[in-house]
């Protein structure tokens, strides 16, 4: 750890021989599933080898589709043989009269018997078809077969973030669709929210805490991704939250006394009149009620009309919060999840249930017989004063609720990262000073295979590494991977490293930054707009991490480098750690003006048999040559 640190280790009960979770400061802070799926074991057990296990499960549940599938053909058989004798037994009543028609009841006892099992069969296989799909993308991801594939989180793309185009947080390829596993928009939301600001040390900490807790809980996220596929799509948490947290529409509690009143004394005086034949008291009372139902009519409708949406949304979101309430949790953040979810003690599941059983008497107004005896029972009345007192108690719950969701599907779309990389780490963090220590760093969103590890350590005493190197060399990438990393820190997930020490750090970078037609701006106006954004950054609160790639490279050489200077010296004035990529070595006499703020370091390539060659490994020093000249040559340029 840094001078001045103290380390406080963490234990997870979940242990798999990872880096320990850490801080540098003291005073910081066989599953039931719902549907007939055989429960695999061990889930609560770390894998040493995902992608064997993924290859398992994906191998049973496919089976299980196939047992399902058969069934399913062997039931529409027999539903076909029993309409056929259920025609017979018709017409050997009807026609020669060989049989009593009550021989009927039988065919259609089995028939109906049979439409409900089948039911459940089709149910079931389409849930083992889900399964099966989760683990052929979880696969998919192990094997780097990924890209493409998933929700790309585009929707959350802001050109004027200081980092989200720059290290491809969203889009195709990008780390959000790497990391995402939500099923529903909060969980998306969340997600892209961590990614997009970075956390405190403390709330790191529970969420790693949280993540290495949930990495083997595989039967959770499994039970999550079997979800139907209008679960994603349903749940609309802005529209949701504002219909919990609104106000009621009908919250007089006298008026609900009296149309439950006025229901009672239709009911009484109905039994008088079949008992006397005396309908006045009954026909009386209907005047009244009609009365009383007109004065409400417009409020009762607009509650019955409200709440269709939010119903439906509710008992999708119920689905992922019944999974959640089957576990039971250790590490803080989870417990403390759960515990936010209940209401006067009592789970979601459970008030959301009620609110359906409210919502499916509402619907049964268009039954015949509701349409005879609601109007005397003022039903429709009663079930919207019903649905308002469940919106009263339960209704500023909901918000809660889906912030809750949220964080459960953020957090378990970091686990199946990270359980999906056995080898990758948790970061520890550092309180003394700006820092970033990382060894063994490679780019996040690389293949394994393709992946060039290196060092990269700056902080207290060095704060700003100058990268120089040819065209291709792998300049940005290391900038990429420094930024992707640190996002994936700061949110709370396992990096892509053999040892990752930083401290609390905000995130700035000038990567990919281009011109707009339409706002009029060229690159050039558009990169010094991003670095005064990033100055304003290293002014504030935490330190700023700045990447900047061929930093001002839209103006002449003598402007570049007296720009470059004054950017890079208040940066480190106010605290701010860094790298700078260049392949204008005139850049690199920066690190002897900030000596021993600053050094260079740089990538090196080889020419062989006509072809450039690079072996993208970081080496102390200035670049020595450069490669324009070989690779406009290799391209067919004639220079």
């Amino acid at each position: 750890m840094g001078a001045g640190g103290t380390k406080l280790p963490f234990s997870s009960p979940c242990w798999s021989g990872h880096q320990p979770l850490s801080v540098s400061s003291e005073g910081q802070n066989g599953c039931h599933l719902d549907r007939e799926l055989v429960p695999i074991e061990a889930h609560n057990k770390i894998v040493t080898d995902p992608r064997r296990e993924y290859i398992r499960r994906l191998r049973t549940r496919r089976s299980e589709a196939n047992v399902h599938q058969r069934w399913n053909r062997r039931i529409g058989h027999l539903r076909l043989i029993t309409g056929f004798v259920a025609v017979l037994i018709m017409w050997l009543a009807a026609g020669p009269g060989l049989l009593s028609p009550w021989w009927l009841a039988a065919p259609v006892v089995v028939f109906i018997g049979l439409a409900i099992y089948h039911e459940r069969v089709i149910a079931h296989q389409r849930s083992s078809l889900r399964a099966a799909m989760y683990y052929k993308r979880a696969l998919e991801r192990i094997e780097d077969r990924w890209h493409g594939k998933g929700a790309s989180g585009e929707r959350f793309l802001d050109s004027s973030h200081p980092y989200a185009q720059d290290l491809d947080i969203f889009g195709h390829a990008s780390l959000f669709q790497l990391l995402c596993l939500a099923r529903t928009r909060a969980g998306e939301q969340t997600l892209a929210k961590w990614l997009l600001q970075p956390a405190t040390a403390g709330e790191v900490l529970l969420r790693q805490q949280a993540v290495e807790e949930l990495r083997a809980r595989i039967d959770l996220r499994e039970g999550l991704a079997v979800l139907g596929e209008d679960f994603r799509v349903g749940v609309h948490p802005d529209a949701l939250a504002s219909w919990g947290a609104g106000e009621p529409v009908l919250h007089s509690s006298t008026a609900r006394i009296v149309a439950a009143l006025l229901a009672s004394s239709a009911v009484a005086t109905a039994v008088i009149w079949a008992q006397t034949g005396w309908p006045l008291p009954f026909l009386m009372v209907l005047l009244v009620e009609a009365t009383f139902a007109l004065k409400l009519r417009e409020r009762v409708l607009a509650v019955a009309h409200a709440v269709e949406l939010p119903a439906h949304d509710l008992d999708l979101l119920s689905q992922v919060l019944m999974r959640f309430e089957q576990e039971e949790f250790t590490s803080p953040k989870l417990v403390a999840l759960k515990k936010a979810l209940e209401t006067e003690g009592l789970p979601p599941s459970r008030r959301i249930k009620k609110l359906h059983r409210l919502t499916e008497l509402l619907d049964s107004r268009d039954n015949l017989a509701v349409r005879i005896m609601g109007p005397p029972l003022l039903w429709t009345t009663q079930i919207a004063f019903a649905i308002e007192a469940w919106r009263k108690t339960s209704g500023p719950a909901v918000a809660r609720w889906l912030h809750t969701v949220g964080e459960i599907e953020a957090l378990s779309s970091l686990a199946a990262y990270a359980y999906a990389r056995p080898a990758e780490v948790f970061p520890e963090f550092v309180f003394d000073s700006p820092t970033f220590d990382g060894e063994g760093l490679g780019h996040p969103l690389l293949m394994e295979s393709k992946v060039v590890r290196n060092d990269v350590r700056f902080g207290k005493d060095r704060r700003v590494l100058i990268v120089s190197g040819s065209n291709m060399s792998g300049k940005s990438t290391l900038l990429r991977t420094v930024g992707t990393n640190a996002v994936l820190a700061m949110a709370g997930a396992p990096v892509r490293a053999r040892r990752l020490r930083l401290s609390s750090l905000t995130i700035g970078a000038s990567i990919r930054v281009t011109d707009s037609l339409q706002s009029g701006s060229s690159r050039f106006y558009a990169e010094i707009t991003r670095i005064r954004q990033l100055m304003d950054l290293a002014a504030g609160g935490e330190p700023l991490l700045f990447l900047l790639d061929e930093l001002l490279h839209g103006t002449n050489s003598h402007d570049r480098r007296i720009g470059a200077e004054a950017i890079v010296r208040t940066l480190v004035e106010r605290g701010a750690i860094g790298l700078l990529t260049t392949h204008d070595l005139a850049l690199a006499g920066i690190a002897g003006v900030l000596n021993p703020a600053a050094e260079n370091v740089h990538f090196e390539d080889h020419l062989e048999n006509g072809r450039i060659s690079f072996d993208y490994t970081l080496h102390q020093g200035v670049v020595r040559k450069s490669n324009a000249l070989e690779l406009m040559r290799s391209v067919g340029l004639q220079v």
